[in-house]
């Protein structure tokens, strides 16, 4: 596989983020079980990459296999938190997932050192999503609180296990991600019977723009950057959330969120600059 510049790198991660985004606003699409359309997502997220990079090659290497069951638990877990808790509380409770990462990465990744200003860029984005969700937090539910903490963790083996890929073809394990998905929502999808012309297009959408096009991204941009900068750079996700729920709904979000974005986009933005000085 060839190597990704780290500024190729950086652009994949944000074009993945600015993507993955998107699902709050196609979701709306689906009258679908959250299950369900996980897995229709998969389906179509599959056959998005199906198309776009061949025939997978699944060599089952320990690596691949445990990114693939990571992400794949990831989505699972995110799916059933939300249900459970806010999504507010959700989403926050998932993005600690760069701490994770970086204790993760000290057995399992060696050769990324991590600085002190990393800890310190860390320290700041999740400040930011703390002000950025303010307004929505809640104590939610132990059990749903739990599953978001636990979706963190297996989002950090993702990134940990697709980064120790980085000379192989990392896109591979989402591939072999979607198809477990896919498997485990199948009952979901057959008990909702089958979707509107609206809901197939949201399935269509969602499975080929939030799932199918930032997969190749993400796995594009790893291997040209650390685990953790990976983590940090697509923590913009959130941050972008709220620019679709302004643009189509016309709703603006609060002072708060405004400066908690701002924070979270001027520590990664600092710390990418930083990093590219040390190269």
């Amino acid at each position: 596989m060839m190597r990704e510049t780290r500024g190729s790198a950086i652009g994949s991660l944000v074009l993945c983020a600015a993507l993955w985004s998107t699902a709050g606003i196609l979701i709306k699409l689906v009258q679908w079980d959250a299950f369900a359309i996980a897995g229709g997502r998969s389906l179509f997220g599959f056959v998005t990459m199906l198309i776009l990079l061949k025939r997978p090659k699944f060599t089952f290497s320990a690596n691949q296999i445990l990114a693939a069951f990571s992400y794949s638990a990831t989505m699972i877990l995110f799916v059933t938190a939300n249900k459970l808790t806010t999504s507010a509380n959700a989403v926050l409770l998932q993005y600690v997932e760069p701490v994770y990462i970086i204790l993760l990465g000290l057995w399992l990744l060696p050769d990324e050192k991590v600085t002190r200003f990393d800890w310190f860029a860390v320290a700041a984005v999740l400040g930011g999503m703390v002000l950025f969700f303010f307004d929505d937090l809640a104590p939610g539910s132990a059990l749903g609180n739990a599953l978001a903490i636990a979706s963190g963790v297996t989002f950090a083996m993702t990134a940990v296990f697709m980064r120790r890929q980085q000379n192989e073809r990392p896109a591979d394990s989402f591939m072999l991600a979607h198809l477990i998905t896919f498997a485990v929502s199948l009952p979901f999808m057959i008990r909702s019977g089958p979707p509107d012309g609206a809901g197939l297009l949201g399935l269509a959408l969602l499975g080929v723009f939030q799932m199918g096009i930032p997969s190749i991204l993400y796995s594009r941009g790893i291997c040209g950057v650390s685990a953790v900068s990976c983590s940090l750079i697509t923590m913009i996700e959130p941050v972008m959330n709220p620019v679709w729920v302004a643009l189509f709904w016309g709703e603006l979000p609060g002072t708060r969120a405004v400066a908690g974005g701002a924070i979270i986009l001027g520590a990664i933005a600092a710390r990418t600059v930083l990093k590219a000085r040390r190269i």
